[in-house]
């Protein structure tokens, strides 16, 4: 059964490394997956090196289970699309009376799987590691306004209330009576007696969380001291400017192929 979060406590190596350490793995490996030649090789490698290295912390195993919760029903709508409706298909390999599944087709939405699955390693490895309200500090320490920090940030953070307080408006409407199994009718029917409390209760809770955030002088512009102190060290602010630089890199590649490499 999973959590409704999906960070996950730990002293690994993992989780001691600085916040935008994972964070700059995280988004030059979304580069590397999507801004370089298109190749299949560009799109699982960065997906395999975070496996390893999540597997190396102990966390592979949570993260392969959200990566397949997330990805076998998107995964059989995309072969059953692209198989068969992609105008690209001109290699038939089986034919089902009008229909025609072809090779192309199940290429292209093999490329989307394998991208989509190497994009999710590299942005889980940051999120099951790093504790939201430690992301927020790194971030506000490396010089973003506080409100851009709390913004890039707060999705991490609200998201194991939310699912919380989704699982409790639900055993309050089904012991009142209402049905949320059954058919696709009956789910419709419940969605909005689920949906209304969640976003009217999100919406009190904008004004109590911004008066938490005064009285804590979120918005003082002088520097503020915080209890939980960030290791960082020179090995990993290198690292990181490879990773942009590498990334960066990949980048040009890509564009000068796309230019000049088709002439």
């Amino acid at each position: 059964m999973l959590t409704s979060s999906l960070y996950l406590p730990g002293e690994t190596w993992l989780h001691r490394l600085h916040p935008l350490t994972k964070l700059t793995f995280s988004l030059a490996s979304m580069v590397l997956i999507f801004g370089g030649l298109g190749s299949w090789l560009s799109a699982i490698l960065p997906g395999l090196l975070a496996l390893l290295i999540l597997w190396r912390a102990g966390l592979a195993w949570r993260v392969l289970q959200v990566i397949l919760r997330l990805l076998m029903p998107l995964t059989v709508a995309l072969f059953l699309v692209h198989g068969f409706f992609n105008p690209a298909n001109q290699t038939i390999l089986l034919k089902l009376g009008p229909l025609a599944l072809g090779q192309e087709g199940l290429d292209f939405a093999a490329m989307i799987v394998m991208r989509l699955a190497a994009t999710l390693a590299a942005s889980l490895l940051m999120i099951v590691s790093t504790h939201p309200a430690h992301l927020v500090q790194a971030l506000a320490e490396a010089g973003l306004p506080n409100a851009l920090a709390y913004l890039l940030g707060s999705p991490l953070l609200l998201l194991p209330q939310i699912a919380a307080r989704v699982q409790s408006i639900q055993a309050a409407q089904q012991a009142r009576g209402l049905e949320t199994q059954g058919n696709l009718l009956q789910r419709a029917r419940a969605l909005f007696p689920l949906a209304a409390p969640l976003v009217f209760s999100a919406l009190l809770d904008v004004e109590e969380r911004s008066l938490a955030l005064e009285v804590r002088g979120f918005s003082s512009p002088k520097p503020r001291t915080s209890l939980n102190e960030l290791v960082d060290t020179p090995v990993q602010q290198t690292a990181r400017w490879g990773m942009v630089f590498l990334a960066g890199l990949w980048l040009a590649a890509g564009l000068w192929w796309r230019v000049y490499g088709s002439h």
